[in-house]
């Protein structure tokens, strides 16, 4: 594309290629350290994510006590709740 005539806004970028400046490199150069530093809340949750690690996840005591009971048939769960539950978790679902 040619463009006829002076417009200054492009000939005025054009024109100033050759003019830059060479960068020159400072000698004087700081070394620090990086620091890192955590908030309040940070910390409060980094020491409970630790305490929940040392929680299992399965309750063993109430696991065998459940399992003894099924296997004695001591554990019945009413059929109303269980159809409840199983409704409910389908609602969920939708």
């Amino acid at each position: 594309m040619r463009i006829w005539g002076d417009i200054p806004k492009v000939t005025g970028v054009y024109g100033n290629a050759g003019k830059t400046e060479k960068l020159t490199r400072s000698q004087n150069t700081a070394s620090r350290k990086d620091e890192l530093t955590l908030s309040g809340s940070a910390m409060d949750f980094s020491i409970v994510m630790k305490a929940l690690k040392d929680v299992p996840d399965i309750r063993k005591d109430k696991v065998d006590a459940i399992s003894k009971k099924i296997e004695s048939g001591e554990y019945s769960v009413p059929t109303e709740d269980v159809a409840a539950r199983i409704a409910e978790m389908m609602l969920k679902k939708i």
